[in-house]
């Protein structure tokens, strides 16, 4: 399907050989082109072309609107036959934030002293901001999950302003889109920029797009291709247990299952994870990296002590 659950509405639906994807593996970005339109405006549709096209499993592909997605399919199950369907979806990342970094950093070489000030996509979830911060070694990353305020703002600038007077020639800050509604990247550059007080200067970056569409790693194009095996074994295993006298009766909780990696590879219930997650700003309630924050700090030169 073309565009997504609006694709599938809309009938662009493709039947695919080997052939037709040859040379996907090595391409970033969506070559089926994606969208984040969901499919509850779209039920009567889905379910018409579902039956045209004799579509017996779904396999969404995607990040949190394909989770959403496949959700609003499940929860229609009560109101048409025709969604009692095998649905599964995982989620991908990107690895694109780290390289922009250190070409940032590089960049300023030789320079007078500099703070970069860099805003990253991902939602309401400061995953990327924090994993890639300790990876480059930014002096500070801002995220929804840890909350922060004025005087935070206040120490951090403190700080930089005291390691830019020794022998630091750069700075780097990264900002996760959403992790507040008014500490703005252009507020944080307006504050650091202010309180510097001529000990550096400032620069924004925001990523935006630029963190898309990079060729796959390695990691990546393996880790891909595992889930992809993967998840069609188990939609084939599945099929097999249901489909009698040419038709799919699918409604169990482990018919719409999400996909993904821990000790080996899972498959959970969607309606089970339900509880876990945080529709509102499209994450899981628990984080298990903010562990790993504490290093941030450490890496930045803070007086933290590391707690197991």
């Amino acid at each position: 399907m073309h565009n997504g659950f609006e694709g599938l509405a809309k009938g662009q639906v493709q039947e695919v050989g080997w052939h037709d994807v040859a040379g996907w593996l090595g391409h970033g970005g969506s070559m089926l082109v994606t969208k984040r339109t969901l499919p509850k405006g779209y039920l009567e549709s889905i379910v018409e072309n579902i039956c045209t096209y004799s579509i017996h499993a779904l396999l969404a592909v995607g990040g949190f609107e394909a989770y959403k997605g496949v959700l609003q399919l499940v929860e229609a199950h009560r109101h048409y036959e025709e969604l009692h369907r095998h649905v599964l979806g995982f989620d991908t990342a990107l690895n694109a934030t780290m390289e922009k970094c250190d070409h940032i950093k590089q960049s300023a070489s030789g320079t007078k002293r500099r703070v970069f000030i860099m805003e990253t996509m991902g939602g309401y979830c400061g995953y990327l901001a924090t994993v890639t911060s300790i990876a480059v070694g930014a002096d500070a990353a801002y995220i929804f999950e840890d909350p922060f305020n004025i005087h935070d703002l206040k120490a951090n600038v403190e700080h930089m302003m005291e390691k830019m007077k020794m022998d630091m020639q750069r700075g780097l800050v990264l900002r996760n889109e959403k992790c507040h509604d008014h500490y703005t990247t252009e507020f944080l550059y307006n504050l650091y920029s202010s309180e510097s007080k001529a000990v550096f200067d400032c620069r924004t970056n925001v990523l935006g797009h630029l963190q898309q569409h990079h060729i796959p790693t390695p990691s990546d194009r393996n880790y891909g291709t595992k889930l992809g095996v993967k998840a069609m074994l188990w939609v084939l295993e599945k099929l097999h247990e249901v489909y009698r006298k040419r038709r799919v009766f699918a409604n169990a909780p482990h018919s719409a299952c999400v996909i993904s990696l821990k000790k080996a590879v899972a498959f959970s219930p969607i309606t089970e994870l339900k509880k876990d997650t945080d529709l509102e700003h499209c994450m899981q309630r628990e984080q298990w990296w903010l562990s790993l924050r504490p290093m941030l700090k450490m890496l930045a030169h803070y007086c933290i002590s590391m707690t197991a």
